[in-house]
């Protein structure tokens, strides 16, 4: 059996981080606490590891993982364009349980899937998940959970759907205690995913694809109602969402290829 690392006691810490970082380096896949849910990690730049991640979980590459960041630099690095409507919500809510769908910048050399030119990128409000990200880099992160299964928020619920196929886990307690569980399911405190892809070429809208922990009224409250495209859209079901967040795609929201769990969120988790 894999082990399980408390992060609360330093010992474990220091050496459940060591062996996470060798894993990622590895192309092996790591369960992290993020602030949301528990997350499913691995290296965002090793095409065969994001393969790994989505076998695990028993996903197809119509559901690319999102992108768990450690902070705003990274995201100018990865996304083509940030508007400023965006600035302004990374700003209000990172580190936290917002994911943002982007254009992806042409140069990037990776594989997460059908992503169709777009990442969906958070940074969690985790140190554990933050220190690992600095030292790793981005990492894809999912949803610690078999698909069609609830987000894990333990690390030890993660382990009992997951088992071997992961090399490390690391835990940081229960996820999610600092939020409203005010997701589309009882009990959800997967991130909020909106695609704001649509402010650069498009509707010139943002999308809520799927509802989590920040509300529609706090997102609108930052970028005004009329940058919000109507809440009537169908959106994401968050029955396998992360921290990132949190991957799945809506088939009503197929135009918006990386929304996906994560949070974990929308890495993860």
């Amino acid at each position: 059996m894999t082990a399980i690392y408390d992060c609360s006691v330093e010992s474990q810490l220091l050496t459940g981080m060591r062996l996470a970082r060798g894993a990622i380096g590895r192309g092996q896949l790591v369960v992290i606490p993020t602030d949301t849910v528990y997350g499913l990690a691995a290296d965002a730049f090793d095409p065969a590891a994001v393969t790994r991640l989505l076998d695990a979980k028993g996903r197809e590459r119509t559901s690319p993982p999102p992108v768990l960041i450690p902070g705003i630099p990274t995201l100018d690095a990865l996304a083509r364009e940030v508007p400023e409507p965006v600035r302004d919500l990374v700003a209000e809510f990172w580190p936290g349980g917002l994911t943002v769908i982007l254009h992806a910048q042409p140069s990037l050399t990776w594989d997460l899937g059908e992503t169709r030119g777009t990442v969906a990128l958070r940074m969690p409000d985790n140190r554990f998940a933050l220190e690992l990200l600095s030292e790793t880099g981005p990492l894809a992160v999912s949803s610690a959970n078999l698909s069609g299964e609830p987000a894990a928020t333990t690390a030890a619920e993660a382990e009992a759907m997951l088992g071997e196929s992961v090399a490390v886990y690391l835990d940081g307690g229960a996820a999610g205690v600092d939020y409203d569980a005010i997701g589309e399911r009882p009990g959800d405190t997967s991130s909020t995913i909106i695609d704001a892809t649509g402010l650069t070429g498009g509707s010139g809208t943002i999308r809520i694809v799927r509802a989590g922990v920040i509300s529609r009224e706090r997102i609108a409250a930052v970028v005004g109602e009329q940058l919000l495209a109507p809440a009537a859209e169908p959106v994401v079901p968050a029955a396998d969402a992360s921290g990132a967040d949190a991957a799945a795609t809506d088939a009503a929201a197929a135009d918006v290829p990386a929304a996906s769990d994560h949070e974990t969120g929308a890495a993860a988790s």
